[in-house]
């Protein structure tokens, strides 16, 4: 003998209230991760998770050149006894000042872009906040490729539509249940 409509929404729910708990007890620690640090990167600015950024004391002139910026970087973090490996330059016309981070830490220097000038040296909490936000820290520890920031966001991503579908349905089948039986 078939199923009525209300067993079969039934066995449904209950299924959906089994998986729902234990996806959501397995992936409870990621989620509260991924919050914390979603807060902490969008007020990243507010509370000063990056270091402030410098004007330059020159009025004008002429820039110095992007390689210039480079070797003032690295030669800031020789002297502090660092790694120099230079990841990227961030200028910025309108302050007139370049922005130089590393590969293998969380330290930006901040160069003036007329006279060479370091104006300050700090660590950017909000790239390494980034990287545990998106899994990524992993793989900057242990110098992989991606492999481990894929694999949690992915696992994380699929957990939560899977959470959403069954939390729609844990709130639905209930209601359906409900009528159903009234008819």
């Amino acid at each position: 003998m078939a199923d009525s409509p209300v067993q079969t929404k039934v066995k449904s729910l209950r299924w959906y209230r089994q998986y729902h708990k234990w996806f959501g007890l397995a992936l409870i620690l990621f989620f509260f991760l991924i919050g914390i640090t979603s807060i902490l990167l969008a007020w990243k600015k507010k509370v000063e998770l990056l270091p402030p950024t410098q004007k330059t004391k020159v009025e004008s002139g002429t820039w110095i050149l992007p390689s210039q910026m480079v070797r003032i970087g690295e030669e800031e973090m020789e002297k502090l006894g660092r790694d120099p490996e230079v990841d990227r330059i961030d200028i910025r016309p309108d302050k007139g000042i370049a922005k130089v981070t590393f590969k293998t830490h969380f330290t930006e220097v901040q160069v003036d872009g007329f006279s060479g000038e370091v104006l300050s040296v700090g660590t950017r909490h909000s790239d390494w906040i980034e990287k545990v936000h998106d899994g990524s820290i992993v793989d900057f520890y242990l110098n992989g490729d991606e492999g481990a920031k894929l694999t949690y966001s992915t696992l994380t991503s699929l957990g939560l539509i899977f959470l959403s579908f069954s939390g729609f349905f844990l709130w639905y089948y209930p209601k359906l249940i409900r009528r159903l039986k009234g008819k």
